[in-house]
């Protein structure tokens, strides 16, 4: 198997912005299933290239690192090669690789946690190629000034920041809902949560956010006016 060492670091931002459901014609996902049932390499090279993109960019949002999360988008496919099998076709392809993902993300986060490794890097790249998204998708967007761009990128690494300090069950809510948005029957299928225990949760790590990302706001202001 040679796909995770050819694993593409690169992100397709159009992949990406079109959604984790990758459209396929009628029976097309099931035959993809069936040959990557069979141990076929090609099935597998195949289903990396349709997903990598995605894959990747939930796990970055999980946990805000990028070299933890190339090398975690790796083992996320590698561990769908290896338990395909286990696959009963009780949902969409795509939600079960996303429950893969989601999981190995809360277990790479409480090793992580276990480690001390503190504040979550920022996501600057991710900022900046979602503000490039963003503009290509939409031809007739104005393009903003210097001031206004670098306003965004500030808010957004706040929210990023403030996003990191989050427990993981929340921000696994939140990265699902609000930044993937799937829908709760999805979210349920994922989690295995009950939809009123989604919304509820929901709403305290949207709370939760709330207050993280007030606290990061007002944090420069406290210390331009103790410097005065």
């Amino acid at each position: 198997m040679r796909a995770a060492a050819g694993f593409d670091r690169s992100v397709d931002g159009a992949a990406v912005a079109a959604g984790f459901h990758v459209p396929m014609p009628d029976g097309y996902e099931d035959k993809l299933i069936e040959r990557l049932q069979r141990r076929d390499e090609a099935a597998f090279n195949e289903l990396v290239r349709l997903y990598q993109a995605k894959v990747f960019h939930l796990v970055f949002r999980m946990l805000g690192d990028r070299a933890e999360a190339e090398d975690l988008a790796q083992e996320v496919f590698i561990t769908v090669f290896k338990s395909i099998d286990g696959f009963r076709g009780d949902s969409k392809l795509s939600t079960w690789l996303y429950r893969v993902a989601t999981n190995h993300c809360k277990n790479r986060l409480k090793y992580l946690g276990r480690r001390a490794r503190g504040q979550k890097q920022a996501f600057d790249e991710l900022s900046e190629r979602d503000a490039v998204e963003s503009a290509t998708m939409q031809t007739s967007a104005r393009i903003p000034r210097p001031d206004e761009a670098v306003e965004g990128k500030q808010i957004e690494h706040i929210v990023q920041r403030a996003l990191a300090m989050l427990d993981e069950e929340h921000r696994e809510l939140i990265v699902l809902r609000d930044l993937e948005n799937l829908s709760y029957e999805e979210i349920q299928r994922i989690t295995g949560l009950a939809e009123g225990t989604v919304k509820s949760r929901l709403h305290r790590a949207r709370l939760a956010l709330k207050v993280a990302v007030d606290g990061l706001s007002d944090a420069p202001l406290k210390k331009q006016k103790e410097s005065t």
